[in-house]
């Protein structure tokens, strides 16, 4: 096996990639994350449909926690995977996989069959965010990598814009189970782009051992974990014995994975990789920004329907600044970060600049005017963007290539839960406090009671935004690999 491995290095070096093959490969794994993107936000609207379709609607958040549970559980396995054996054929895994669960769901006869369908499209969608950072990781050197993080952020926004508009078409005006047929097609065209360019990329490792164990560790405890965090507070109290059992088997769980890995011979995740301060800063910063970034995401669109009065549907055009901000700080970070040698400060002024300002909303959420929110929102955005790009390429820098699948399954696996744990957070804040979850202050006249303690989700929000600052500045800073093609400025 490891002279097949040899005989693969040695073909992809003797036969480099064209810049045209390189851009094939990243717009095919790019087309292949916005498959998955998109089924994070094309059911929403059409949830209402389904159940009236299928019945037991009781069960309709389901479709939503098993892709979560699945796609945030399998992405440090994939990136361990590939790393083994070779990025083409486990993202050819990832895609199948996906689409086998996009077929199970648009076949559904049943809501039980629809969240099975919807757990096996989380399998595959899991690794194609990780895979899709992977692969650009392999294809350009850290100094030039930062500019690819705003197609990345590029790819969320439109999954986010589009994904609730084609629900809600799909839904309302066609068939439900469109919205998983879609994926076929599209999916079978990343196939056909990266099929023959993606075979020259190496694999990096020599040994051929997966870690089962440890990815059955990982995959319970990760589940357990946010089956907590998505039924505290709603399907049971958060101090009930369901909520605190399923926290306390998974820090037992998660206790003999660390176990595990001093343990094994070969663990899922490298102790060098685990342990490297630059890949703990950049992923620990990275977690808390998705935390507080999917959080507000969540309950600004209540915020504007219940203070400002807007609409469900003008509450969502209302967040095309956030999203939009966030692409344009990306994209500014990634393209400044060749220019300096210390590019971490570039993170680091961003994360300041959009803590003050979501400090500013929370002083004046009670009586904000639209243009005041949008403003300030869109500014969230802009600073917060601009830590994507450092943090991703701070952390595959700072990795051997042999090593690349394992740090960036790690940094997305972090990314999902810190999403998921977001959202609890500043959900039992605001159910702590009283606030209206489903816009019923617009409809009982504007300012009902608790309404304007909305400041407290924005101030726990701006907690959050500190803490990935701080994180981010006890963060060593190492010189990024590759010929720079600008002068690169002291700063």
């Amino acid at each position: 096996m490891d002279q097949a491995v040899d005989k693969q290095t040695i073909a992809a070096a003797a036969t480099p990639l064209t810049e045209a093959e390189k851009n094939a490969i990243i717009g095919g794994v790019l087309l292949s994350m916005l498959l998955a993107a998109l089924d994070q936000t094309i059911v929403a609207p059409a949830m209402p449909t389904i159940g009236h379709a299928l019945g037991h609607a009781q069960y309709l958040p389901w479709i939503v926690t098993g892709y979560l549970l699945t796609a945030t559980a399998m992405a440090p396995l994939y990136g361990k995977i590939s790393d083994v054996h070779g990025r083409r054929p486990t993202v050819y895994a990832a895609i199948l996989i996906f689409l086998l669960g996009s077929l199970v769901s648009a076949m559904a006869p049943n809501m039980f069959v629809l969240v099975v369908g919807r757990a096996i499209q989380g399998a595959g969608g899991g690794g194609l965010f990780a895979l899709a950072q992977t692969v650009i990781g392999d294809l350009v050197p850290p100094r030039e990598r930062a500019r690819y993080a705003a197609w990345i952020s590029g790819t969320w926004a439109v999954a986010s814009i589009a994904g609730p508009l084609l629900g809600g078409t799909f839904a309302e005006h066609l068939h439900w189970s469109l919205i998983f047929w879609i994926n076929i097609p599209l999916g079978i065209a990343a196939m056909a782009i990266i099929n023959k360019p993606l075979r020259k990329l190496p694999v990096a490792a020599k040994r051929h051992r997966i870690d089962g164990l440890g990815a059955l560790l990982l995959i319970v405890a990760t589940a357990l974990v946010l089956l907590a965090l998505n039924w505290g507070g709603s399907e049971y109290p958060w101090l009930s014995r369901e909520i605190l059992g399923l926290l306390a088997s998974s820090a037992i769980i998660w206790c003999a994975f660390a176990l595990r890995l001093l343990r094994a011979s070969e663990p899922l995740i490298s102790l060098e990789v685990l342990s490297n301060p630059i890949v703990l800063g950049g992923t620990l910063s990275l977690f808390l920004l998705q935390a507080s970034n999917i959080g507000l995401s969540v309950y600004l669109p209540v915020y504007l329907q219940s203070v400002i009065g807007l609409s469900a549907s003008e509450s969502g055009t209302a967040l095309l600044g956030l999203m939009l901000g966030t692409v344009a700080g990306a994209t500014f970070s990634g393209r400044t970060i060749p220019r300096f040698v210390h590019y971490k400060r570039i993170a680091m002024i961003g994360l300041a600049f959009a803590a003050a300002c979501l400090a500013i909303l929370t002083l004046v959420a009670g009586h904000a005017s639209l243009l005041v929110v949008e403003i300030l929102t869109t500014c969230i955005g802009i600073g917060s963007g601009t830590t994507f790009p450092v943090a991703t390429v701070s952390v595959q820098n700072a990795v051997d290539p042999k090593h690349l699948g394992v740090a960036t399954g790690v940094m997305t696996f972090l990314r999902s839960l810190g999403s998921a744990l977001g959202v609890a957070i500043l959900g039992a804040v605001a159910l702590g406090n009283g606030l209206p979850l489903a816009g019923e202050g617009a409809q009982a006249g504007g300012a009902v009671a608790g309404t304007s303690a909305f400041w407290v989700i924005f101030a726990a929000a701006v907690v959050m935004l500190m803490l990935a600052l701080l994180t981010l500045s006890l963060m060593p800073e190492k010189p990024l690999r590759g010929r720079p093609e600008t002068p690169v400025l002291a700063d």
